[in-house]
């Protein structure tokens, strides 16, 4: 089973990961985890200081940040990935957020195959709140929440991408379906290291420019992942090479800002 760890600061625990992210966080007890989305993607920059804002007008400390939603103009090169999560983690530092290598919040980065944007942009964040503060009519206790991070058709390591993704270079349907399995397995195992299932997903999302239908039903569906149907985006994963990502999250209370 994966690694977890506890962010203390932040009211959640986390999967274990690379400095980019983790693998995926829910809620400890006493929070819960929220979603805010922006009406249209904004740079980065732009995005951290409005993320700042959100949460100083809410009395939430920037260490409860969890997770994230990027969107980016074009798959990155292996080097320019890393280039680019340098410059994105150094703003969590400064929140008090990544130590010493160790990033718990959790992410999705990927590329709109048409209208990206101009420059890696914030689509929407997550952060934790006192379940004490949960609107009036909420459901007594602590309700489940979590995020799982986006993941891709490449195995875990420290090698290229070219040599530890599934099927390199490959789209013919097996090739797909191949993939989505790899993939279906990363999602099951962040989430049981968190002690969730399919069934606490409120959203499951798939990014890819190829076609689903041919594996949807068998692969997706009747294992039990898309408990309230599927989100499809046309889209690429991050990293040149990568033809399949997923996703997913349970949240109990999302909003549009």
């Amino acid at each position: 089973m994966a690694e977890t760890a506890v962010f203390g600061a932040g009211g959640y625990r986390y999967v274990r990961g690379p400095f980019q992210y983790s693998g995926g966080v829910a809620a400890e007890p006493g929070f819960a985890i929220e979603r805010a989305r922006f009406p249209k993607p904004i740079p980065v920059e732009e995005g951290f200081r409005a993320i700042e804002q959100y949460l100083d007008g809410i009395g939430r400390p920037y260490t409860s940040f969890c997770a994230c939603e990027l969107r980016s103009p074009a798959p990155f090169t292996d080097q320019g990935f890393i280039d680019f999560n340098r410059i994105y983690v150094g703003t969590l530092e400064r929140w008090g957020i990544f130590k010493d290598e160790e990033n718990p919040v959790a992410r999705s980065n990927v590329c709109p195959e048409i209208n990206p944007p101009s420059e890696p942009s914030f689509e929407a964040f997550c952060y934790t709140v006192p379940t004490s503060s949960r609107a009036p009519g909420a459901i007594a206790g602590d309700p489940k929440s979590f995020v799982i991070a986006g993941s891709g058709e490449a195995r875990e390591g420290s090698v290229s991408y070219k040599e530890k993704t599934v099927r390199f270079g490959e789209t013919s349907p097996d090739a797909m379906v191949e993939k989505a399995r790899h993939v279906l397995g990363v999602m099951e195992t962040r989430m049981a290291a968190l002690g969730m299932a399919w069934a606490d997903a409120t959203t499951t999302q798939v990014y890819t420019v190829h076609d689903l239908h041919p594996f949807l039903a068998e692969e997706i569906v009747r294992r039990g992942a898309v408990p309230a149907g599927l989100t499809w985006y046309y889209a690429r994963p991050p990293v040149l090479g990568l033809e399949y990502e997923m996703d997913l999250r349970g949240i109990p209370v999302e909003r549009v800002l």
